[in-house]
């Protein structure tokens, strides 16, 4: 996250994210986004309201700000994550930064996420955060870490639950949370978990095309029997 006197947000700002609910699935379907996902990120971003970009970024992004920061996402280092609802509508979405090779942080990772307003109370921020725990040890890094403004509680709420030591200096906070080693057990986890999300996602695609293609028929049918119908000649 950047500061608001920084006209850019960062490579992994924190903020928007939903703090974990009473009840909710043991399981979201967690899927890697790539560079042809772009669109759908930036509509993701754009759809925050004002207060929402200034938790994620820092201060309350413009359009522009949002474009140029989806623009210059690095797909090949770091990596992007989200949940589709039924829809195909991306409705949470992480940014998992690795550190640069000038990075003061050699072996940590920063993680950023927003969840949009009406899927929230749902424990997404909770399980894109430990996604993002599970592939960065994966990685080999030792520290997954969040910079976000003190007034983001629930995405610090997120990381204390997991054990991350949070500083706070005035408006803004950083939580740092040491990492395992990764495993045999932790890189299959990942694997599993990876591959069922993108089975889940081509059965909802499958789905939403069924759905399309019953309401074009829908929509056939009624044509037809309007141009059926008798008039007032017949």
């Amino acid at each position: 996250m950047t500061s608001h006197a920084q006209p850019e947000p960062s490579a992994a700002a924190a903020g928007g994210a939903s703090a974990p609910a009473g009840r909710y699935a043991p399981w979201i379907p967690i899927r890697s986004l790539s560079s042809r996902h772009r669109d759908r990120i930036l509509a993701h971003l754009l759809a925050l309201s004002e207060a929402d970009r200034y938790r994620r970024f820092g201060y309350a992004a413009s359009d522009e700000q949002i474009a140029r920061y989806v623009d210059g996402l690095d797909f090949d280092r770091d990596e992007v994550f989200g949940v589709h609802n039924r829809k195909l509508d991306l409705i949470a979405l992480a940014h998992l930064a690795y550190p640069r090779a000038d990075s003061p942080l050699p072996d940590a990772a920063e993680f950023g996420g927003s969840v949009a307003a009406h899927a929230r109370g749902r424990g997404y921020g909770a399980r894109l955060f430990e996604h993002a725990v599970l592939h960065a040890r994966n990685r080999g890094l030792d520290t997954l870490f969040i910079h976000a403004l003190s007034e983001n509680t629930a995405m610090l709420r997120i990381a204390r639950k997991a054990g991350a030591q949070v500083e706070r200096a005035g408006s803004e906070s950083e939580a740092y949370l040491k990492l395992p080693a990764d495993t045999l057990a932790s890189k299959v986890e990942q694997w599993v978990g990876d591959g069922a999300a993108e089975l889940d996602y081509r059965l909802k695609q499958q789905a939403h095309l069924v759905d399309a293609l019953i309401d074009a028929i829908g929509d056939v049918r009624a044509h037809l029997g309007k141009s059926h119908s008798p008039t007032a000649e017949d």
